[in-house]
């Protein structure tokens, strides 16, 4: 239909068949109406779909995918709408609301090198390569995106980007059938290949899959893949993602000495990365292991070996729908990023400690009130998270945006949908 009459269609209720996934249905209704209204004033009233692809948050696992362990991440209800019509023309155009346009024409696509490293083009760029590498089909098509994954809030709002690139040629080109966990193997190599970011899997995983997912990197180029049905909203609980303003400046080093050390524990053993080895084996050479790699290494190899037996067991729990035995896990996760990983704060500037702060906040608020609360993605400065009792929401979030600022923390639900079309 015309995207004149997908206003219509979403003035008179047809949106409310998605409550499930928007629990704010008023305001999607006006984020979709003037997401379209852009989409007419820019490429004019033509036939046009409605897609949406969510961000993510990194349940537990926290810095195991790059030791090829195990992951537990979801989609949540911050997302990715797009408005697309496709063309005939060979060329791909999307504007993103508050960005230039992207235009990239598909006979460039089959070369990384025609793309500029960390471009949005190349993301665009990558797909295409990557549907035709897979035997997909492709086509030329205009789309009008708004995005509320935040930029920076550890959200992965780039690989729902990608993901969404991904979304709507499947459905204007492949009738939909291209299943959601390609999508996401698509959009990672569109990021590793053509945008030069070495990134792995679970970001654009969690986007395309939607709800609860658990992978094992065992074997990186095959990954293990289960969603997993469970309702944090059917249990009682939200999900609250805390912005503690920290500054990522200068904080590569930091991020990068995570691999490295871990690395470094696995090469006395003769080994790439740190799966397959055990606890045991750490302690029995810990007295070679301080002098060559140093105590934080092992420390952070202990936390991988841990938090990777962690994931698989909580995974467990949420499959049996043991909500409190998920809570105390995710606290022990916390507890081991904060003390063993070391990734809550920067040495460099200890001063700034504001993960530190909020850690500390959120367990003088939740402590014994059948809540978790951890460091959220990769650390030393941005993000926490909480799973937060319904009831306790409100002044959780009342008192952390008093320390961090209005809008600091937001309250978020674990999204069951992935990757889909909108359709009215």
């Amino acid at each position: 239909m015309k995207a004149t009459e997908l206003i219509q269609k979403i003035q008179s209720g047809a949106l409310d068949a998605y409550a499930h996934i928007y629990p704010d249905l008023a305001d999607q209704k006006s984020r979709y109406v003037a997401a379209i209204e852009s989409f007419i004033e820019l490429y004019g009233d033509r036939e046009a779909f409605l897609f949406s692809v969510p961000g993510r948050t990194e349940v537990q696992g926290n810095h195991t995918d790059h030791q090829h362990g195990c992951v537990l991440a979801a989609a949540i209800d911050r997302d990715i709408v797009a408005v697309a019509s496709p063309t005939d023309d060979g060329v791909i155009r999307v504007k993103s609301e508050g960005f230039p346009e992207d235009t990239v024409a598909l006979a460039d696509c089959d070369a990384p090198e025609n793309f500029k490293d960390f471009s949005s083009a190349s993301l665009i760029g990558g797909t295409v390569g990557g549907f035709r590498k897979n035997g997909y089909k492709v086509g030329g098509f205009v789309a009008y995106t708004v995005n509320r994954v935040l930029k920076g809030s550890g959200l992965s709002s780039s690989a729902a980007f990608e993901v969404m690139i991904g979304n709507i040629m499947s459905h204007l080109y492949n009738d939909g059938t291209v299943p959601n966990v390609e999508l996401a193997k698509i959009a990672q190599f569109a990021e590793n290949v053509y945008f030069g970011k070495p990134s792995g899997l679970m970001d654009q995983m969690a986007c395309a899959v939607g709800g609860f997912v658990f992978i094992d990197f065992a074997d990186p180029k095959n990954p293990v893949i289960e969603p997993i049905a469970f309702s944090l909203s059917d249990a009682g609980f939200v999900l609250c993602i805390l912005n503690t303003g920290g500054n990522h400046a200068d904080l590569n080093a930091d991020y990068a000495s995570v691999p490295a050390e871990m690395k470094s524990v696995a090469a006395y053993f003769g080994k790439d990365v740190l799966r397959g080895i055990t606890e045991g084996d750490l302690i029995a050479n810990a007295p070679v292991l301080r002098k060559t790699v140093g105590d934080r290494a092992l420390l952070r190899a202990i936390h991988f070996v841990r938090e990777n037996e962690r994931v698989q067991a909580t995974a467990a729990m949420l499959r049996a729908g043991d909500v409190q035995g998920f809570l105390s896990q995710e606290l022990a996760s916390g507890d081991s990023s904060y003390k063993y990983l070391q990734n809550v704060y920067t040495v460099k500037n200890v001063e700034e400690q504001g993960l530190s702060l909020a850690l500390a906040v959120a367990e003088g608020l939740l402590a014994g009130k059948g809540c978790a609360y951890r460091v959220h993605g990769g650390g030393f400065a941005g993000t926490t998270q909480a799973f937060v009792r319904r009831e306790l929401a409100e002044d959780y979030k009342l008192v952390t945006d008093s320390v961090f600022g209005e809008g600091a923390c937001m309250t978020l639900i674990i999204r069951p949908v992935g990757a889909t079309e909108i359709k009215l």
